[in-house]
C-alpha cells in the first residue's frame, strides 16, 4: 500500500435525525483513503454527486467531491441525470462548471412510476430540450431494468421511454449512456431494431465475454466501475480483457459500486485511480498508458470538457 493510501479519509460530515425527528449531532460519513494521485489524470464516465450514499441524510458537497479529484489528477466528470429533477440539476451544474458534463435522462426504473404515458412522455419530452444544452453531452442513463420492475405494463412502460431516448440521442447526435439490468439481450435487440446511435456506452457494464463481443463487433462502449475489483466477478474481468482497447471505459457510479477494499463505503470520482490501477494489472498495462487510452477514448464518446458542443 502506498504511503499516501495509508491517510486519513477526507472530512465530510452529516447531520442526522432521531426517531422523533429532530437533528442530533454531525458524524463523519463513510468515506475511503485519499488514493495516490495519478500521473496521468482520468475522467470519471458516470457519477451522481447529488446522492447520499447509504443513510447518510445529504451527499458531500458536489464541490468538494469535484476538489478531492483534482487532488488525485482527475480530468473531469460526467455527471448523470436519473430522474427529471436530476437531470436539469445536472445540466445546470454542468453549465456553471468546466469540470463536468452532464447526461441526462429518465432511469428504467422511473418510467413505470408515471401514472399514464401522456405524463411519461412529457417528462421526456423535457429530456429531449435538455438535450440542447451545450454542456449536455449524453442521453442517460436509459435503458432496460427486469431486476427491479416486473409486469407487462411495466415493462412496457420502460421500453417506451428507452427507444424514445434512443431517438433524442440520435436527434442530437450524442452519446447514449445505458442502464442493463437482467436485460442483456432485450437492450441488444431494442438497438438493433430501432438503430443504435453512434455513440452508445454500456455504463457499469455487467455482462459475460458473450456481450463484449457484440460490444466490440458494433463498437459500443463498455464502461468499468469498481465492481470489477470483486472477487465474484470474474465475467467483468474476462470482459475487460476481450473488450477492445478502444472501447474501454472507467467510471464510478458515484456514491455506488466503491473499489476493494472499500466496500460499504460511499464511493466518489477520487476513487478513480483505485479501480484504473486494477484495470491496468488485469491487462498487463503501465496504468500511464491505459490512462491515455481511456482519455482518448472518452473524449471520442464525450467530446472536449474545455470546447461547448
Amino acid at each position: 500500500m502506498c504511503a499516501s493510501e495509508q491517510s486519513s479519509a477526507p472530512e465530510a460530515f452529516v447531520r442526522s435525525k432521531s426517531a422523533g425527528g429532530e437533528e442530533v449531532e454531525k458524524r463523519p460519513m463513510n468515506y475511503a483513503p485519499v488514493p495516490e494521485p495519478l500521473e496521468v489524470g482520468v475522467y470519471d464516465n458516470h457519477c451522481h454527486l447529488e446522492f447520499a450514499f447509504d443513510d447518510a441524510e445529504t451527499p458531500m458537497d458536489p464541490l468538494d467531491n469535484l476538489a478531492l479529484a483534482e487532488s488525485v489528477g482527475m480530468k473531469g466528470v460526467v455527471q448523470v441525470g436519473v430522474t427529471l429533477e436530476s437531470s436539469i440539476w445536472s445540466a445546470g451544474f454542468a453549465a456553471r462548471d468546466p469540470r463536468v458534463l452532464a447526461a441526462v435522462a429518465l432511469h428504467p426504473n422511473e418510467a413505470p412510476l408515471y401514472e399514464t404515458r401522456a405524463e411519461l412522455d412529457a417528462a421526456i419530452d423535457t429530456i429531449a430540450e435538455l438535450a440542447k444544452q451545450p454542456r449536455v453531452r449524453a442521453i442517460g442513463e436509459t435503458g432496460l431494468d427486469f431486476f427491479r420492475t416486473e409486469g407487462d405494463v411495466a415493462i412496457a412502460a420502460q421500453k417506451h421511454s428507452f427507444e424514445r431516448h434512443i431517438q433524442i440521442a440520435k436527434d442530437n447526435e450524442i452519446a447514449l449512456m445505458i442502464h442493463d439490468r437482467d436485460a442483456h439481450d432485450e437492450v441488444v435487440e431494442t438497438l438493433l431494431r430501432v438503430g443504435a446511435p453512434e455513440k452508445v456506452v454500456f455504463h457499469c457494464y455487467s455482462g459475460d465475454t458473450s456481450l463484449a463481443e457484440i460490444c466490440n463487433e458494433h463498437g459500443w462502449y463498455m464502461s468499468f466501475a469498481g465492481n470489477i475489483t470483486i472477487k465474484r466477478n470474474q465475467h467483468l474481468r474476462d470482459s475487460l480483457k476481450l473488450a477492445r482497447r478502444d472501447l474501454i471505459l472507467i467510471e464510478t457510479d458515484a456514491p455506488f459500486l466503491s473499489p476493494e477494499p472499500y466496500r460499504g463505503r460511499s464511493n466518489a470520482p477520487y476513487l478513480v485511480p483505485v479501480t484504473l490501477r486494477f484495470m491496468a494489472a488485469e491487462l498487463g498495462l503501465e496504468v500511464n498508458d491505459l490512462a491515455h487510452q481511456l482519455n482518448a477514448n472518452t473524449e471520442r464518446v464525450y467530446g472536449s470538457w474545455a470546447q461547448e458542443r
